[in-house]
C-alpha cells in the first residue's frame, strides 16, 4: 500500500520480504559509518521487526523508498519518535544504497515525509539527528529548511557519539 507518491518514487510500509533490499543498505559499511558499524542478518530481521512495530504503535517509522523507474527498494526515510538531551522529537530519518546518492531521492522523499508530519500528523517540529561530519545530510536537512538547533551527545552501542539536531517548526 503506497502512503505517499513523489515524482519519482513510491513511499510504503517495509515489510518482512523487504529483508534483502533492506540488507543491501544497512549491511555496506559505507552507508552505515554514522552507526560505526554494518549491521548483522539479524541485526537486519530486529530493524525490519521494529518498524513493523513503531507502524502500529505511532502510526509511522522508516518506509520503503521504491524507485518508480525501476520498481526497486533504494532507500528508507521516514518519521521516527527519539529522544535527544532526554526531549522527545519526531524527526525525520534517510538512508539509501550508496549507488544512488547524490541523485535528491533522499530530499524528494525526506521531503514529502515532512509535509505528511506537519499537515497530516499535526506536528509543529520536525527534526534530523545528523552526525557533524556527514556534509551530504546536513545539506539534506538544510533543504527541507531545517536550520541547526543544538549539538548533543547520543548513546549508542555503549559509545558516546556526537550529533546535530536540525529543526523545523511550521
Amino acid at each position: 500500500m503506497v502512503i505517499l507518491r513523489t515524482p519519482r518514487l513510491y513511499i510504503r510500509k517495509i515489510q518482512t520480504d523487504d529483508y534483502s533490499s533492506v540488507c543491501s543498505i544497512l549491511q555496506d559499511i559505507d552507508v552505515m559509518y554514522a552507526w560505526e558499524h554494518a549491521f548483522s542478518d539479524e541485526e537486519v530481521v530486529q530493524w525490519i521487526d521494529e518498524n513493523i512495530m513503531r507502524y502500529n504503535r505511532d502510526g509511522y517509522s522508516y518506509w520503503a523508498i521504491i524507485e518508480k523507474a525501476s520498481d526497486k527498494l533504494i532507500g528508507v526515510t521516514g518519521l521516527i519518535s527519539e529522544r535527544a538531551d532526554n526531549e522527545n522529537y519526531v524527526g525525520v530519518g534517510y538512508i539509501y544504497q550508496k549507488s544512488y546518492w547524490g541523485n535528491g531521492y533522499a530530499f524528494e522523499a525526506a521531503s514529502a515525509c515532512v509535509d505528511y508530519a506537519f499537515h497530516i500528523l499535526h506536528q509543529n517540529e520536525i527534526t534530523a539527528q545528523i552526525r557533524p561530519e556527514n556534509t551530504a545530510s546536513r545539506k539534506v536537512a538544510e533543504r527541507l529548511g531545517m536550520s541547526l538547533k543544538k549539538q548533543f551527545i547520543r548513546h549508542y552501542k555503549n559509545k558516546d557519539i556526537p550529533h546535530l539536531l536540525y529543526s523545523r517548526t511550521i
